[in-house]
């Protein structure tokens, strides 16, 4: 999905990445597919559950789209940029499709409702368009598509959470899992898609996450990260108890599956994260003390067009609430630069209040506006793209700056990690996060660890965006 630790600079000219599902017994299958995701975590979670349908509908996964009979891109619709994109993949997937007669091409996700027309009809590129909604309906829709009609469903529903279906966990390393708790956003952030593309907030019921958790866990996972655009508003009441679940007693209830299952969560809206949820987190050693707590501006002024409902000052009273309950807390962010009609002073507000908050790292973009959005409404989008650009250019470099400076602090600190993999450069060394979610690089020396096992280490060296260390104690 995403990698929590290099700074993400989410510019015009960058990305989410794509990736294609494996399943060692593709071969029992009669037919393959092949999915590319793009975007946040959310859609990489609904690839999952897509993979669950189609396996149940005579579908086995490729990595090799050549060899599919069905081509699916998941898409987002956060930046102008994944919009091309997608565009440019399907254009290479239609001259697969000349080659191949018969195989069907699908877009799935956030752009099917806005862009169905010019997919379908206009630029005919692909098959099959299915919104975030209607997943369950691709098997019909596939049927369609196979008889030569254009197959359509990018419904909303205010019910729909995909709780009994299991998600075929795609790509995984086996250690870390995505388990979706929500769908849809309550927030109209003047700038975001998401309640248009994603529909209203619905909480899916605490059993069946609960149940996917202790699954997870019982087949080798170690760490489960809960899934929603706003988690902290989750709410859900379990009318056998006459109890009402919050996030904070969600989030109890998964630690307390085993002490040796890590939960970490994302993302919190700033005006819906409570003390409880702080507690909690304090309370229990397995929930990471790592909080994405996205400011957009330091400007109130610019967060009131924002819609974000919280003042720059009540923003840096949340951050302090956090430090004072959690000292240790890990903090990131997702930061825009130039915003419609974001003044100098109001940017360098931004920059300032980043200095306050001292984030670990942070997603960074420069405004990009999105068609149908309140913003695009209501307001111009006036910030020459130069200026944008210089402005963001200003707030990754001190990002960076701040990043080495929280490194540089964790120097001579022992900490726990959960192996993940061999590290990038090296199949000598381990690659891990703290709870902080900071990833640590150490040597293996004759240590008896393997992915999954929890290694004490000290730190003692970093990068601006690695933790370098020793393990002292299996």
């Amino acid at each position: 999905m995403l990698d929590f630790v290099a700074n993400k600079v989410h510019d015009e000219n960058r990305q989410g990445e794509a990736f294609a599902p494996f399943k060692d017994d593709v071969n029992e299958y009669s037919k393959k597919f092949y999915i590319e995701s793009y975007g946040c975590q959310m859609n990489f979670a609904d690839s999952e559950i897509v993979a669950s349908i189609l396996n149940e509908n005579g579908f086995g996964a490729t990595r090799n789209y050549e060899d599919a009979n069905l081509v699916l891109l998941n898409t987002c619709s956060i930046r102008e940029k994944a919009e091309q994109t997608v565009r440019n993949r399907l254009h290479i997937f239609r001259q697969l499709k000349r080659n191949k007669p018969g195989t069907l091409i699908g877009v799935l996700g956030c752009m099917a409702e806005r862009l169905k027309e010019k997919f379908l009809e206009q630029e005919k590129l692909v098959d099959i368009v299915v919104g975030p909604d209607a997943y369950r309906t691709l098997p019909g829709l596939i049927e369609e598509a196979e008889s030569g009609q254009k197959a359509v469903n990018v419904l909303l529903s205010r019910e729909e959470t995909y709780a009994d279906i299991s998600p075929v966990r795609l790509n995984s390393n086996g250690i870390n899992a995505f388990v979706s708790i929500m769908r849809g956003c309550n927030n109209m952030c003047s700038f975001c898609v998401v309640p248009f593309t994603r529909g209203r907030e619905r909480s899916r019921d605490a059993y069946s996450i609960i149940n996917e958790c202790k699954d997870l866990f019982e087949n080798g996972y170690r760490e489960v990260t809960l899934l929603g655009q706003n988690v902290d508003s989750y709410y859900w009441i379990d009318e056998q108890k006459d109890e009402t679940v919050t996030f904070a007693k969600l989030l109890e209830k998964v630690a307390l599956i085993d002490p040796l299952l890590r939960v970490r969560f994302s993302t919190s809206h700033p005006k819906d994260i409570t003390d409880d949820v702080l507690f909690a987190m304090k309370k229990h050693e397995n929930i990471c003390k790592y909080i994405h707590l996205p400011v957009q501006s330091g400007s109130t002024r610019i967060l009131q067009l924002m819609n974000r409902t919280y003042t720059r000052e009540w923003y840096m009273a949340k951050i302090a609430r956090i430090r004072e309950i959690m000292p240790d807390c890990g903090i990131s962010s997702d930061i825009i630069a130039g915003f419609c009609s974001e003044t100098e002073e109001e940017h360098q507000e931004t920059l300032s209040l980043m200095e306050y908050s001292k984030y670990d790292m942070s997603y960074m973009f420069f405004y990009s506006e999105r068609p149908g959005t309140l913003a695009a409404r209501r307001y111009k989008d006036d910030i020459p793209e130069e200026v944008k650009k210089r402005r963001l250019d200003e707030i990754v470099k001190l990002q960076n700056r701040l990043s080495q400076e929280s490194n540089k602090k964790d120097i001579g600190l022992i900490c726990t990690v959960l192996i993940e993999a061999d590290s990038k450069k090296s199949a000598e060394e381990w690659m891990g996060r703290n709870s902080q979610n900071k990833v640590v690089v150490f040597p293996k020396k004759d240590l008896r660890l393997s992915k999954g096992d929890y290694a004490v280490v000290e730190i003692t060296d970093c990068t601006g965006a690695t933790l370098l260390g020793k393990a002292i104690t299996n």
